[in-house]
């Protein structure tokens, strides 16, 4: 009889599912809405609901579910419990052990970020590496830590939270964790973003930035058209993002950095960029690190979710 795994990938806006085989092969894929009101009560039930459905659906018995995986938008420990998740309305409690009264299954929980390395490890741009550390370039700056095929978490589940390393002493604008200078501030799409018109405002260089929206795509699709000004700008970021992952690499030694996100979209020519500068600020130890993008996209979530459970 085949076995069968639920992956749950949490989001604020959407929840995205996936049924597996043991395999890693995803069966089928389906979202659901985040209901976020009276402090996120109704999320766990949904999905929930949702999941009997499926397996109602599809025939499935209890007895053939291995598990259902979970990424959740907040720092969570190895039981399972979440340190508050705000923009979900959560508090402290084991989402695993609610989940799992809700489905009779067991559960498995991490940090979203966490899981989608986990994800690209597995099935993405990290397949034949052991140890990584997976960037997501997004809104903010996430990352996940994983050394010889386990999740580095932390105590409370903070670890992997890159985007909030300290690279800027000079900042005066606060980050949105409440810190200034933190690495999110100039390398997520919104921190590239800030970083152009910025540069934008310091001269009248020419730059096709001035003649539409300036967004991290449009920087990045001008750097590839030889624009000097977005040429400064990748450069700054670079040297940011070069000097946070240096830091990263002598804590913990990954063979492969994996970069994700909607920044990533701008595709290899980021390297030229992070590449030099983590070489100019790195440990001579660290440096025989590959530099890899993600290939799961917004799937990396699901299927590190399911890897929680098969192992």
């Amino acid at each position: 009889m085949s076995k069968y795994v639920f992956a749950v990938d949490l989001g604020g806006t959407t929840v995205k599912m996936g049924l597996f085989d043991v395999d890693g092969n995803v069966l089928e894929k389906w979202e659901i809405v985040t209901r976020k009101e009276n402090g996120g009560e109704k999320i766990l039930p949904d999905i929930a609901e949702s999941i009997l459905a499926k397996m109602q659906e599809k025939s499935i018995a209890k007895d053939d579910v291995l598990g259902i995986g979970i990424g959740v938008p907040g720092p969570v420990d190895s039981k399972g419990t979440i340190y508050k998740a705000a923009n979900l309305g959560w508090g402290v409690f084991n989402v695993s052990e609610t989940l799992g009264k809700l489905t009779s299954l067991p559960v498995k929980t991490g940090n979203d970020a966490n899981v989608a390395a986990l994800g690209e490890m597995w099935k993405g741009g990290g397949q034949g590496y052991n140890s990584i550390v997976a960037v997501t370039l997004g809104t903010g700056v996430g990352g996940g830590v994983i050394i010889e095929g386990k999740l580095v978490a932390g105590s409370t589940g903070a670890g992997g939270e890159i985007g909030h390393i300290h690279v800027e002493d000079n900042e005066t604008i606060s980050c949105g964790c409440g810190n200034c200078g933190c690495l999110e501030q100039y390398t997520s799409a919104t921190g590239i973003t800030r970083l152009a018109n910025e540069r934008l405002a310091q001269d009248n260089k020419p730059s096709v930035l001035r003649d539409g929206e300036v967004s991290a795509k449009t920087v990045f699709d001008a750097v590839k058209a030889g624009d000097e000004l977005a040429i400064e700008v990748a450069e700054i970021f670079g040297m940011y993002l070069g000097k946070g992952l240096a830091a990263v690499g002598a804590v913990v030694n990954p063979e492969a950095f994996v970069i994700g996100g909607g920044v990533s979209k701008a595709g290899e020519v980021l390297f030229d960029y992070i590449e030099k500068n983590y070489m100019k600020y790195s440990f001579h130890g660290t440096r025989n690190v590959k530099f890899r993008l993600a290939t799961l996209g917004n799937d990396a979530g699901i299927y590190g979710a399911a890897k929680l459970i098969v192992g």
